[in-house]
């Protein structure tokens, strides 16, 4: 039997006022439209996809992910979407500045045992949820953490935790001609961020003190391109 990978990187996350919007940024920015996404029932929002090449993260990939337009989440009343996409203050950052780099994603090989990890710390990671989505390759399954609240944690520093099924997105994904060169955190609380980032399996990821904060250098068509989280 093949071994589930290592805790690594698995996406990073743009959030969009609306997925139109998140498209025209990414053409203009990376120099690419991405390639399709789908909709999420539960949460009441759809994405775009582009596949990203990365030496230490082999499946990475950029998602621009919006709410749906007249989508009414199948999750229960009362709970808030992902990636606090609920959230005023960052709604009103998206009208204001555009779509905008604000959280990360990572893939475990047991994300029950993950989110129990960071729990001992004192982290919430909130539950367990199994999702899904349609493709034209068949259905996409995965078991995902999102709280109740929708809450990033750390500033969006601290991921959400992700285990795919027996596919991964990012296997029907086509080379985008983007390289993600280095990804890096930074948070007041370095140190808190470094062990919860240890005790997932992933030292490797370089963490900085500082205000919270995602930053990501990538090779573009366009030349070479930051993004930066304005939390």
């Amino acid at each position: 039997m093949t071994s589930p990978p290592p805790a690594q990187l698995d996406h990073l996350v743009v959030a969009a006022r609306t997925l139109a919007e998140g498209v025209a940024w990414c053409e203009a920015t990376l120099g690419v439209a991405p390639g399709p996404g789908g909709e999420h029932a539960l949460f009441g929002t759809h994405n775009r996809l582009l596949r990203l090449a990365c030496e230490h993260a082999p499946h990475a990939y950029l998602e621009i992910i919006a709410i749906r337009p007249q989508a009414t989440p199948t999750r229960p009343a009362g709970l808030k979407r992902w990636f606090d996409l609920d959230d005023p203050a960052l709604q009103a950052r998206l009208a204001q500045h555009g779509p905008q780099l604000v959280h990360w994603v990572a893939s475990v090989p047991d994300v029950v045992a993950a989110t129990r990890q960071l729990g001992a710390l004192g982290f919430d990671r909130g539950p367990v949820l199994a999702a899904s989505r349609p493709t034209p390759q068949g259905l996409l399954q995965w078991r995902i953490s999102v709280r109740d609240d929708g809450q990033r944690l750390l500033g969006g520093a601290l991921p959400t935790l992700i285990q795919w099924g027996d596919t991964h997105p990012a296997d029907a994904m086509p080379a985008s001609g983007i390289a993600l060169r280095s990804f890096t955190l930074s948070h007041p609380d370095a140190p808190q961020l470094q062990h919860a980032l240890d005790t997932l399996g992933l030292s490797a990821m370089p963490v900085a003190p500082g205000p919270a904060a995602l930053t990501a250098q990538l090779d573009t068509p366009q030349g070479p391109r930051t993004l930066r989280s304005a939390i």
